[in-house]
């Protein structure tokens, strides 16, 4: 359970990297987009703490220099830019391939199928955009459009365009509430966990209702059956 809250608080990551915070973000953006691997990083909550912890009151309280938010502002989406591309690049070169793998603790084909249904659900520009705003969906949409054979232009105007918006977003969240709430550091953990909370609230509605579905269509095919019968 310790090691799952630390996975999930924003905090502990920036006092592991210390003073390496702001380039230490700027990685694990890229890394959270890029690498398949990177699903499980706070993308949302780590984003509005290194905003917060731009501030120097904030920073102070928590013992760690403040970060740069210039940097941030231009590292963190071109980060979440070309982790994005990356991924589309992958899907595009090799295809179903990349997720012939059975599931593991770091793989799961449900994610892989979730972000093909909001990918059908939403088509290519929009999901794009979407995808950012949704933890575990936003590593897997970009192959997922690659593996679909999203034009590559296209997915590069709307790649940009949603990644500028989920990152500058989320940053100058942080940095407004660092700004003008008093010993913020003190919420970072309760509020990143509402963040998660109200990120994967779309994706849980979706598998509830596809599970509803499935109920209501498993009494219609039985009654089907015995007609034909």
């Amino acid at each position: 359970m310790d090691v799952l809250l630390n996975l999930l608080d924003p905090k502990w990551w920036l006092s592991m990297l210390g003073a390496f915070a702001t380039i230490g973000v700027i990685a694990m953006i890229f890394a959270e987009t890029g690498l398949l691997v990177g699903f499980f990083l706070p993308g949302d909550s780590l984003l509005v703490c290194a905003g917060i912890f731009c501030t120097a009151s904030a920073a102070q309280a928590f013992g760690i220099p403040p970060l740069n938010l210039t940097a941030l502002l231009i590292g963190t989406p071109l980060a979440a830019i070309c982790g994005a591309q990356l991924g589309h690049y992958l899907g595009a070169k090799v295809g179903r391939k990349l997720f012939e793998r059975p599931d593991s603790r770091f793989f799961k084909q449900e994610h892989v199928r979730k972000a093909e249904y909001y990918f059908n659900k939403f088509g290519p520009a929009k999901a794009v955009i979407i995808a950012r705003f949704m933890p575990i969906v936003r590593t897997f949409m970009n192959p997922v459009a690659g593996v679909l054979e999203m034009d590559a232009r296209k997915f590069f105007v709307w790649n940009v365009a949603g990644g500028i918006l989920w990152v500058e977003s989320m940053v100058l969240l942080g940095y407004f509430l660092g700004s003008k709430v008093e010993n913020i550091d003190r919420f970072v953990l309760p509020g990143a966990i509402v963040i998660i909370v109200l990120s994967v609230l779309p994706i849980v509605r979706e598998v509830l209702k596809e599970r509803r579905a499935a109920r209501m269509a498993a009494p219609r095919g039985r009654h089907a059956r015995q007609r034909i019968q």
